[in-house]
């Protein structure tokens, strides 16, 4: 909890590191693997006063080292001013020591830009 703590920290606010986004929403989906696939549904709103940290944690018990790390996806939606992206992320962690395809999000990103950030043309 520690690490994860110093990490937000560490990412800077989103009003620092991206002046020009107003808001984004998150929708995940996670699925595991069995009977009941759909494991949870969660949306998570993110703030000019948010930390700029998009790496969620897989949600399967016992998970080492997974999670879904949205960072990359978001830097290139705001760097070419998208507001809508959507996909697909497998976690890459172990489950019980072994590798293995235990959870996955379908994602949806939607980011709100200030008026004034508008590209013209």
């Amino acid at each position: 909890m520690e690490l994860v703590k110093q990490r937000r920290i560490e990412s800077g606010l989103v009003s620092d590191r991206f002046p020009k986004v107003s808001g984004m929403v998150i929708l995940m989906t996670y699925y595991q693997m069995g009977k009941n696939p759909v494991l949870m549904k969660r949306t998570v709103n993110v703030f000019p006063s948010s930390f700029a940290y998009f790496y969620m944690e897989c949600m399967i018990k016992g998970c080492i080292d997974g999670g879904f790390d949205l960072t990359a996806t978001i830097n290139d939606m705001i760097k070419n001013h998208k507001k809508l992206s959507k996909g697909k992320l497998t976690c890459k962690g172990k489950l019980n020591a072994v590798d293995c395809d235990h959870a996955s999000i379908d994602y949806e990103i939607q980011i709100q830009y200030q008026k004034n950030s508008q590209h013209s043309g």
